[in-house]
């Protein structure tokens, strides 16, 4: 294997020619968002069977050659949870690689669990055992050394051998297809659009509050949100989540009593009260009917339906089992709790998991199918 670590626009283009008619592509970045609302960009990891590149982003005013390189709808590009990567692209090509396949639900499906980690899926597919001394690293120091280099050259090298065996594994047992509607998910900007006023359902403790209260919550999330994007800074450095709770819960209707809330500072107060207050003064004006709800908080099962979720687990053993799969990655009691209350989001009613498990689980609670006990073993069948 060739490696490569690439900071000039000759180095760049050289290694682009060398592996441009390559069929696929494995990739990895390396970022820091500590101080940012936007992650950094400050490595692209690039390997196909015979070369792997770092290429230096800091180094390289123009990445226009690797930008054509990973936009090449010919070539396959090779992601491990891949959503975070495509997001980077995105926010600095204003466009998506694509096709791509990801090694992480790819590794749900071969029975390596739900959202298994990169290091334990390359110890499970190739027996390989990858160093974890770099992954707090401050990828924007120069130069790197060559512990970090090797570390970051790793991240796609045995990602390709790892894509290579399980893409094979997923066509001997017919499954490739099914992560087709998963894999074009990840290549849609839909996927990765932000609504600010969605951003309350990320805030910590949020459970604790209802009703109105929730509303303030909303539309002080979402005033958050929009300083973050338009200051290029945390949301914490903002405002921390407790705080804003704190706020939400209170509902202040001065600056007085803003400013008695403790993570209040009285310069934010000076920048900032009078906005919130608006804010806080709309949202206790929302009628009823437009106050968010929190699709976390659901109420408790009653007898019969606690009864109905355990046959279903029982069911998705089942099913898991004929599978080859564990059933945790195909679903949580949460999962099938949402299936059982009709929920058209449920994930058993997306991609893969539905044709594997959601449509029979549905088939079974409309009494088309049934578990059956016969001489000692259990079964699904149809009616």
């Amino acid at each position: 294997m060739q490696e490569l670590f690439i900071e000039t626009p000759q180095q760049l283009q050289d290694f682009v020619e060398q592996v441009k008619h390559s069929p696929w592509l494995a990739v990895d970045t390396e970022f820091i968002r500590e101080r940012t609302y936007y992650p950094r960009l400050c490595l692209v990891q690039v390997a196909n069977d015979k070369v792997a590149a770092a290429v230096d982003p800091l180094a390289l005013k123009d990445l226009s050659p690797l930008k054509a390189l990973l936009l090449d709808p010919s070539i396959e590009k090779v992601f491990h949870a891949a959503r975070q990567d495509q997001e980077i692209f995105l926010n600095e090509w204003g466009a998506l690689p694509q096709p791509v396949f990801d090694t992480q639900p790819a590794a749900a499906l071969l029975g390596y669990g739900d959202q298994v980690g990169y290091g334990k899926l390359i110890q499970q597919v190739l027996k390989v055992e990858l160093a974890k001394d770099h992954s707090r690293t401050d990828w924007s120091r120069r130069p790197l050394d060559k512990a970090q280099l090797r570390y970051a050259l790793d991240d796609v090298i045995f990602l390709g051998q790892a894509y290579l065996k399980m893409k094979q594994a997923l066509e001997k047992q017919g499954r490739l297809a099914w992560l087709k509607p998963e894999f074009e998910s990840l290549t849609a900007e839909t996927t990765y659009a932000l609504n600010p006023m969605d951003m309350w359902k990320k805030v910590k403790g949020r459970q604790h509050l209802k009703g109105v209260k929730l509303a303030v919550l909303q539309a002080l999330a979402a005033w958050r949100e929009k300083q973050a994007l338009a200051r290029n800074l945390p949301r914490r450095w903002i405002l921390k989540d407790d705080v804003l709770l704190e706020i939400a819960r209170r509902a202040p209707t001065d600056l007085k009593a803003l400013e008695r809330i403790r993570g209040v500072e009285s310069k934010f107060v000076k920048h900032n009260g009078a906005d919130l207050l608006e804010r806080i003064r709309q949202a206790l004006q929302l009628p009823k009917a437009d106050w968010p709800r929190d699709s976390h908080r659901t109420a408790r099962p009653t007898p019969e339906e606690e009864a109905t979720l355990d046959l279903m687990s029982a069911a998705l053993r089942l099913i898991a089992l004929e599978a080859g799969l564990s059933p945790q990655a195909i679903a949580s009691r949460k999962d099938l709790a949402a299936l059982l209350g009709g929920d058209e989001k449920a994930a058993l009613l997306q991609g893969w998991r539905k044709q594997v498990a959601g449509i029979p689980l549905q088939e079974l609670l409309q009494g088309t199918r049934r578990i059956r006990l016969e001489n000692g073993k259990i079964s699904i069948s149809r009616q």
